[in-house]
Order: C-alpha cells, then structure tokens, then sequence
C-alpha cells in the first residue's frame, strides 16, 4: 500500500518532468493542522509511525470533500490522537502553505499535489491527558509528547519548518497554561 504521507515516499518512480514544471502544474492539497495545547501550555507532537527521519510533528491532515475546515480539524485531531475533548482558542488568519522536496514531488499523494496548503488551529485539551491514544483505528504516530511552542520549527521536517515558524508566530502566543 503506497504512503499517503509525504514523510515516506511512494515506491513509484517519480516521474521524469522538470521539477519546477511539475509543481507549477500541480495545485496544493487543503489541509488543516492543530497546535493541541495542554492545561500547562504545552504542545503536543507526535513521531510519525511511517518515517526513518527523526523529525515530530503536530496533528494535521487533508480536508475532505464537502468537509468544513473545522470538521476537518476535529475528525483529524480524534483519528489522530485519539480525543476531540477541545476548546477552539484561534486558527491562522490565511492559508499556511509549504511544497513538497523535488524527491518527493509526484510520488506522494498519488502525485496530485505540489504541497500543502493548511489553516492551523489552537486548540486547548478539555479532556483528560489520559485520554489521548495515539493506538487508532489508523495509526500515525508511534509515540508522542508535550513540548514548548518556541521548539516546534525545530523538531519539525525541514520542509515544513517555515509553516510550523508561522503557526508559532501567529498562534504560540496562546499555548499559556490554563489559569485556575
């Protein structure tokens, strides 16, 4: 079965156009991401289950067809971690969009796609912590932690530094631990 992200490429051959070409004909994948923050501020990424990089990341996934960008982050946040118990804090004012490597490009996504482009949400956990199971119906993370916002960027792949730099910019400011 191929990936369908972009951390573990395809066993296709990638196909033989220029490149640049190719990303110029290709549109971006619609995607939501979510900064998932804890009672104490914390952030939550995750390692991939499908990658030899040792690279985390937060949850995030593609909007399906007549699917609202909010459902998209709560049915994301749940297949993913496990839990929807969430308080929306904020989302990014416009699309975060990043392209895929040229290694990468046409052998991912069955090759539809460019990169990404995503609206990131804030989300505070309402639920327990004991709740999260990265233990899904369709694994994507094969261990998880809390971490602070300034060190998201680099824990990140570095192709998709420069998003995870905006959504700290525009959003970190609300992963602040929950005052009693």
């Amino acid at each position: 079965m191929a990936s369908s992200d972009p951390d573990l490429p395809n066993p296709a051959p990638a196909p033989a156009d220029d490149p640049d070409a190719l990303r110029a004909r290709l549109p971006y994948r619609p995607c939501v991401g979510i900064m998932l923050i804890n009672r104490a501020g914390l952030v939550f990424v995750g390692q991939r289950i499908d990658t030899q990089v040792d690279a985390w990341q937060m949850p995030q996934g593609g909007i399906d067809p007549g699917e609202s960008a909010d459902e998209a982050a709560h049915r994301e946040l749940l297949e993913e971690v496990g839990t929807d118990e969430v308080a929306v804090l904020g989302r990014t004012r416009d699309w975060l969009s990043y392209d895929l490597p040229d290694s990468l490009l046409g052998r991912v996504w069955g090759g539809r796609y460019r990169g990404q482009r995503q609206h990131w949400y804030a989300m505070r956990l309402t639920g327990a912590e004991e709740r999260i199971d990265i233990a899904t119906d369709h694994p994507e993370f094969e261990d998880w932690t809390w971490v602070e916002a300034p060190r998201l960027p680099a824990l990140a792949i570095p192709f998709k530094r420069r998003v995870y730099e905006q959504v700290v910019a525009e959003l970190g400011h609300l992963a602040q631990p929950l005052r009693r």
